[in-house]
């Protein structure tokens, strides 16, 4: 016994004295940023917007690698069962984190166990945005035309269990309306479909709505976070507009394998936060419609946690079924 327990503390001085070493050896080749959505889209293009200055503060490459396929679920698991070495990160939205395995009979991946937070990167409103053809010029008109046609009007998401399909279901329940889902595979044919008469109302990030709502061809009615957006201040939120509570927020995120050295991890949240908070990256980050946010691997894991319970009652609430 007593050699037993000399053997479990030499282990443990033996890990004391190697994490830091690891950590000041780290990185010593490129580092794989997995994007699991195609180029262009905003994961994409915020996931850039970090990988040069955290380049430079790492003194190391950073190669953003897209991985695309079936909502950021089959990047997402890649990155998982990826070596816990600092080489391999996730850059994500909360889709594949949070509702994936609320949804997925089959998910190849759990990202409770095989992922660890690093940081929280980026948030973003949703906007609820109609056809100027609906003739609605509030969110307090949309609900009314809404209730008269009952189950009469159609709204697009970009699929079962996207935030733009559960932010509905939530809005939904909370104005006591009944629309009907019809999916598509991603914003640009939700868009097309709204002009073409397909369906009447949709919610979606900024970057794809505001330059059709600009351009008079969309209504923008309010955004979903608590308060006023720092990307779009002007547009009132659905708190204001008399529903008091109601947040359908878009986030992005860094996270690593599961098992990669805490001190890879501190290191590149401490990085990250000091990157997110500049006043450049913020800058980049409003020009795309998001807020900056930077955040301690601790509060990324609390979102993580709260964000799967509260869309597992709407879910439930909702009687989405899983795929």
């Amino acid at each position: 016994m007593q050699r037993r327990e000399l053997l479990k503390r030499a282990a443990a001085g033996s890990a004391v004295i190697c994490w830091p070493a690891v950590a000041q050896a780290w990185p010593a080749r490129t580092i794989k940023l997995v994007v699991p959505f195609p180029p262009g889209t905003s994961p994409d293009l915020i996931a850039r917007v970090i990988a040069e200055p955290l380049a430079a503060s790492l003194g190391q490459s950073i190669v953003v690698e897209n991985r695309p396929g079936a909502g950021g679920n089959i990047g997402t698991g890649q990155v998982a069962k990826a070596p816990a070495d600092g080489y391999t990160l996730l850059f994500t939205i909360q889709g594949p984190l949070v509702t994936a395995p609320l949804l997925s009979k089959s998910l190849p991946y759990d990202p409770a166990k095989e992922l660890v937070p690093v940081s929280l990167v980026a948030t973003s409103p949703n906007v609820l945005v109609v056809s100027p053809q609906l003739g609605v010029e509030t969110l307090a008109d949309f609900v009314r035309v809404a209730k008269e046609r009952r189950g009469q009007l159609n709204y697009g998401s970009v699929g079962n269990g996207s935030a733009s399909h559960l932010a509905m279901e939530l809005f939904k329940a909370r104005a006591g309306i009944d629309l009907v889902h019809v999916p598509y595979q991603g914003f640009p044919q939700v868009v097309n479909a709204i002009l073409a008469g397909q369906v009447q109302a949709g919610f979606m990030v900024p970057g794809i709505a505001m330059g059709q709502v600009r351009a008079g061809k969309l209504k923008a009615l309010g955004v979903t976070t608590l308060g006023r957006s720092a990307a779009l201040p002007e547009m009132p939120t659905f708190a204001e507009l008399g529903h008091a509570g109601f947040e359908a927020i878009s986030w992005q995120a860094v996270l690593a394998p599961a098992g990669t050295p805490k001190p890879v991890i501190d290191r590149l949240s401490t990085e990250l936060v000091r990157i997110i908070k500049s006043d450049e990256v913020r800058g980049r980050m409003l020009a795309q419609y998001f807020s900056a946010a930077g955040t301690a691997p601790e509060a990324l894991a609390n979102l993580m946690k709260n964000e799967r319970e509260s869309w597992g009652r709407v879910i439930k609430a909702a009687g989405v079924q899983p795929e």
